[in-house]
């Protein structure tokens, strides 16, 4: 059995920024990477996919993109050796062991009951100090061999959006079985190579069930590839908002969401009772700028005409992360007849298609592509050998991940989780993040004990639940991101207002070059 003192479970852009910072603060980690190269996500997604971030806003802080990227929007493959880039620049790969696939996690060493009765995180509050130690088995993807390692601290970087899809409940007989044709998740469609893919489409009628990023990105392709003569139908149970681009009325999306002024705006989890009465005077601003979109995406895109106007507010759909980017031209393929919409609340299969609410007829079709999402929560869950830790990691069904500033576990010790919680700049909050990590980890800074982290987890629920509702499930920080880094900032004793000049501070969105240095004294 190997004895390592830290272990990275996913080689995705989390994964990496962990072993990159971890390096950086004399650690020796070892990263587990079930897959055969680096970059997560990034090697499933489907042909026409782009960054749905500016690449500005999308890079690392002391890596940028080539200068042969000239778009502003990158593909998915310029996206992918970017990442591959950043990892060949620090010498990262020598620390990852490929085609490793974790399988477990058992932590042994203290019982729950010692555990249980701890005031500080570990019982000692450091991370290094504890007669706790995790065992993991490892699996080799391509021998199926299998391998145990003794740890003494996990950082879990496995991403929530692949692994574990969430499959809508169908009507009693009315399920996938019944029907004639292919029936599939997203993440299947995305895995396949882009001929498999072109040749399942290809004159097929195709129906995507879903209306998020996913969803939307299928649709077209299937549309540039039928067009009219094979007509993809899209249906959506809930409307979101979604963006043609950046813009509303000519104002950047980030100027009214992503400023120190727009948060200004809203409530946020420990704020002064100044700030707290600034957010309720402004509140109607709030509901100004949250119009000021939605009657432009009124105006620009054929919502009402199509039946997708939105019940939830752009306000809401920001604080929830439920906001996309559309594909390029998207409602001119809808208004063509190459996409077809159509609202559902339930679905159910028959042998020729697909049986909608309201609907006389089923629809006929012969491909089904389930775009529903994931179960983030229980990919986590799935990790623990403990039930106890099982419990812990995914709290309840109404709740957020419950970790304290989105990154440890009060009542588990000697582990992190890093690229779960969601955001509109994900490789800026997972590089934060992990500098925050690996500076608790270097001993630079200690966390408090376990009731004030459990209180302060409660209080940024109550907080975001304020604006997100019933999706606090996705655990978003969009509407109150700058905030959240103050936080990490002020706990490592770094400045947090990283911009020159007061109208600069609050007016201008922030991104990853205002935090460049934040690791380094």
């Amino acid at each position: 059995m190997d004895r390592i003192s830290l272990a990275i479970i996913g080689a995705g852009t989390s994964g990496l920024l962990a072993c990159k910072y971890a390096l950086e603060n004399g650690l020796n980690p070892v990263v587990f990477e079930a897959e055969e190269v680096v970059g997560g996500l990034w090697n499933h997604t489907i042909e026409s996919t782009k960054l749905q971030n500016a690449k500005e806003a999308y890079l690392f802080a002391d890596f940028p993109w080539p200068s042969s990227v000239k778009e502003t929007f990158p593909s998915h493959n310029q996206v992918l050796e970017y990442v591959q880039s950043y990892a060949q620049h620090f010498g990262l790969f020598p620390y990852i062991k490929f085609n490793s696939k974790v399988i477990s996690l058992d932590y042994f060493g203290h019982s729950h009951e010692e555990m249980e009765a701890w005031d500080l995180w570990g019982g000692t509050g450091k991370p290094f100090e504890s007669k706790g130690k995790w065992q993991i088995m490892v699996q080799n993807t391509k021998t199926f061999s299998t391998e145990v390692h003794q740890v003494e601290f996990v950082i879990l970087c496995v991403g929530r959006f692949s692994g574990v899809p969430t499959i809508p409940e169908f009507p009693p007989n009315q399920g996938p079985e019944v029907f004639n044709g292919k029936v599939m998740h997203s993440m299947d469609y995305s895995a396949m190579d882009n001929d498999k893919a072109a040749e399942l489409i290809r004159r097929k009628r195709v129906t995507i069930v879903g209306s998020q990023k996913s969803a939307v990105d299928i649709a077209a392709e299937c549309a540039d590839a039928n067009g009219v003569e094979y007509p993809c139908t899209m249906i959506c149970r809930t409307a979101h908002w979604s963006l043609p681009s950046h813009n509303l009325w000519g104002v950047n999306f980030g100027l009214l969401y992503f400023t120190r002024f727009s948060e200004l705006l809203v409530h946020k989890s420990g704020e002064t009772f100044l700030l707290s009465i600034l957010a309720t005077l402004l509140s109607p601003l709030r509901w100004v700028i949250s119009k000021f979109a939605e009657s432009y995406l009124r105006w620009k895109l054929p919502l009402k005409k199509y039946g997708m106007v939105p019940k939830s507010s752009f306000l809401l759909d920001v604080s929830s992360c439920t906001v996309a980017i559309l594909p390029e031209n998207f409602y001119d393929k809808v208004e063509q007849g190459s996409i077809i919409l159509k609202r559902s609340e339930t679905i159910g299969f028959c042998r020729e298609g697909l049986i909608l609410n309201g609907q006389s007829q089923p629809l006929e079709t012969d491909v089904v592509i389930l775009a529903t999402g994931y179960r983030g929560d229980q990919k986590l869950k799935c990790m623990f050998s403990s039930p106890v830790f099982q419990k812990h990691i995914i709290g309840s069904q109404s709740s957020m991940l419950p970790l304290y500033r989105q990154i440890i576990h009060s009542r588990i010790p000697q582990l992190a989780v890093i690229g779960y919680a969601e955001g509109f700049s994900n490789l800026m909050n997972s590089e934060i993040r992990c500098q925050w990590l690996t500076h608790f980890l270097s001993g630079k800074f200690e966390l408090p004990s376990i009731r004030e982290m459990e209180k302060d987890v409660r209080m940024w629920e109550d907080n975001l639940k304020l604006y997100s509702g019933k999706y606090i499930g996705r655990s978003c920080i969009g509407s109150v991101n700058i905030w959240y880094n103050d936080q990490l900032c002020k706990d490592m004793g770094r400045k947090y207002k990283r911009k020159k000049g007061i109208f600069a501070e609050f007016f201008q969105p922030y991104g990853p070059m205002d935090y460049v240095g934040l690791a380094h004294y």
